[in-house]
């Protein structure tokens, strides 16, 4: 009788994750199922490219699991009932359709469902923004700015990471378009002196405007409306404020936060449900001085580790992982030749240190395509004689 292992999402997070797992139990011992609505992994961190045009590696999911034993599920995930161990699926094909569903069992699940764009209730976002957390979204944004004829306005809202990558993105590939950034505070302004001074000698070079403190409360067919009642034309508004998980686990009797996080412990394991795994942006977890960790792939690639590290152990009996979770530095891309590196505490505040231009830009996509080959080489295995114990427990049917 195998253990089942149920992971929900294949991101960075639900893939390195289920990658790690296969490497570190034996196939016999469990079963290992990956649901994912698409048959390709989406390299998110690069969705400012694909929407400025360039083509991105395919990565087909049967390739990169081919042999580990891993089975991979094309499904979306219509619910979840953690008290009695189920997960509801339908097949992409026929997710209208009430005979394509199905119900999928198990004994441990990792919910990595991850997270999307957040419009955050601003009236007509939804219906005249772009979003480029995915990439459905990348590839519309794309469509759309190729049609764009020189001079037009494109207005990127949101001054964290993804809208200074997605505004110097933008303005490197079509210096002909009229590229602005709103932004509710400074530009840059958790960044370092040196940081900061780097992104304005960046956007002034590609010639964005930026309008600083500046809150957008609205947004129309052509401009988008601020808390002062200005108006900024816009062709093209790309809205990059945040991200809001995925709602299903709000749905769930797991113990969740306001905005649908999982709350879990120092193993990613739920704090109501000792099945049930969350990790990446699902997953409310704890870092350094008791600071939330941010919705990033900084954040998830660790909690994905945890939590398959903590699931062997606890199949294994083996010790559990003590690792801590912290940051190191943020990277950021502006465009294909400049970059920024900015090294932060253990809690994620700038230090002086910054690492920029054209060595940064390399150094930003050695962490990119470091990223992808992660999912794809999870760390070796669980010992051989760790196995007995992962047969015992899978029979007894207990809690990991």
């Amino acid at each position: 009788m195998q253990h089942r292992i149920i992971v929900l999402g294949a991101g960075y997070t639900g893939a390195i994750a289920a990658g790690r797992l296969a490497k570190r139990l034996h196939r016999e011992d469990v079963a290992i199922t990956l649901v994912n609505a698409e048959p390709d992994f989406v390299e998110r961190v690069r969705m400012h490219q694909l929407a400025v045009g360039q083509d991105l590696r395919p990565r087909p999911f049967d390739e990169m699991f081919a042999g580990t034993g891993v089975e991979l599920k094309l499904a979306k995930v219509t619910g979840v009932d953690v008290d009695r161990k189920t997960v509801a699926v339908c097949a992409v094909r026929d997710v209208l359709d009430a005979n394509g569903a199905e119900e999928l069992e198990y004994d441990t699940l990792v919910y990595a469902l991850g997270s999307g764009w957040n419009d955050q209730g601003v009236p007509g976002t939804a219906e005249h923004a772009h979003e480029i957390a995915g990439r459905p979204g990348a590839l519309q944004l794309r469509e759309r700015l190729a049609r764009l004829d020189a001079g037009q306005p494109v207005v990127v809202v949101g001054g964290g990471l993804t809208g200074l990558e997605a505004a110097t993105e933008i303005a490197e590939a079509r210096r002909d378009l009229a590229v602005v950034l709103a932004a509710r505070g400074g530009l840059g302004d958790w960044l370092s002196p040196k940081g900061r001074r780097h992104v304005r000698k960046v956007f002034d070079k590609l010639g964005i405007t930026v309008h600083e403190h500046t809150a957008v409360t609205g947004v129309e067919a052509d401009r988008v409306v601020t808390a002062d009642g200005k108006a900024i034309p816009a062709a093209v508004t790309v809205w990059t404020t945040g991200f809001a998980v995925h709602p299903i686990a709000q749905a769930t009797t797991l113990e969740t936060t306001g905005t649908g996080q999982i709350v879990v412990d120092a193993t990613m394991r739920s704090v109501s449900h000792p099945d049930v795994y969350a990790i990446g942006d699902a997953a409310m977890a704890m870092g350094p001085g008791d600071k939330p960790l941010r919705m990033s792939c900084a954040s998830g690639t660790p909690t994905a580790w945890q939590a398959a590290d903590a699931i062997a152990a606890r199949l294994t009996g083996a010790k559990l992982p003590n690792a801590p979770l912290r940051y190191f530095n943020q990277c950021i891309s502006l465009g294909r030749k400049e970059g920024l590196i900015q090294y932060v505490t253990a809690d994620d505040r700038a230090v002086r240190s910054a690492l920029t231009g054209r060595l940064a830009a390399v150094y930003k996509e050695l962490v990119c395509k470091g990223a992808a080959w992660g999912v794809a080489n999870p760390m070796l295995g669980m010992p051989t004689r760790r196995r007995r114990v992962v047969r015992e427990r899978a029979r007894a049917g207990s809690a990991v």
